[in-house]
């Protein structure tokens, strides 16, 4: 299979054109008759949960940032509406497309390393402490002598 029959997510990770579904529909919102007449929306749907090109942690990952736009069945559908033209609304799915899996793909951060404060950090703050108090305790009634 061709280089172009596929689309490049991360090293390692691709996944073929064949995998994707696309339909047209007509977009909602100002465009005059041409809205009415022509059907620019793109609607990608990409079943993620039965594709082999995806790894199990970056299919989880994809299913959890989709959010919404995941259905209950682990097909992502993705609708592009921005331009007037269909090639420019396709070409936007399919990058939206990309950048969702490609952030999914993204190695999981580092795991926080436990940190203790210095012996004099924690000796100036209980010092700022007890000064705090004695100022505090200033404050109350004064005894009448």
């Amino acid at each position: 299979m061709a280089a172009a029959d596929r689309l490049h997510i991360a090293p390692g990770i691709e996944i073929r054109e064949d995998e994707l579904e696309e339909s047209f529909i007509r977009a909602s919102g100002p465009g005059g008759q041409n809205v009415n007449k022509v059907a620019a929306a793109v609607q990608l749907r990409f079943d993620a949960a039965s594709s082999p090109g995806l790894p199990e942690r970056v299919r989880d990952n994809a299913l959890k940032l989709a959010g919404q736009r995941a259905t209950k069945d682990g097909v992502i559908v993705i609708e592009a509406a921005r331009f007037r033209t269909q090639e420019r609304n396709r070409t936007d799915a399919r990058e939206r497309l990309v950048a969702l899996l490609a952030k999914a793909a993204e190695p999981p951060p580092k795991p926080r390393q436990k940190t203790k404060p210095s012996r004099g950090a924690v000796e100036r703050r209980l010092k700022e402490k007890a000064g705090r108090a004695g100022i505090k305790r200033m404050r109350g009634k004064v005894d009448g002598e």
